[in-house]
């Protein structure tokens, strides 16, 4: 492996857009692999709401009796919020196929203020 950043860098990238190439000619030669990316994608989106459900179920049973610091609370609630945030723009993009991020909901997403 090299010591220099910068050929790590391009080796990085060329490995990478040489991956992209491969996939797109993949693509074009056969039309049944997007499907199958696709099928993939709404199964990973299917199983990302499954399991916070899930997560969610075995933890806050877990939580009875405890008392949170307010500091504590207000982390919670800012994650809630943006949970809630995420969760309202997938409702969005699904209802009127819009899935571009807008720049303040990445912000929210990426834990800035």
């Amino acid at each position: 492996m090299t010591r220099d950043d910068t050929t790590r860098m391009l080796v990085s990238r060329a490995q990478f857009d040489n991956s992209n190439d491969t996939r797109e000619r993949i693509r074009e030669r056969t039309p049944a692999a997007r499907k199958t990316e696709r099928t993939v994608e709404d199964l990973d989106l299917v199983g990302s709401c499954q399991g916070f459900g899930a997560a969610l179920g075995r933890l806050v049973p877990q939580l009875r009796g405890q008392e949170f610091t307010q500091d504590e609370r207000e982390t919670v609630r800012w994650q809630i919020g943006r949970v809630r945030a995420a969760a309202d723009w997938l409702e969005g993009a699904l209802d009127n196929g819009e899935f571009a991020l807008d720049e303040q909901l990445v912000q929210l997403l990426q834990g800035e203020e």
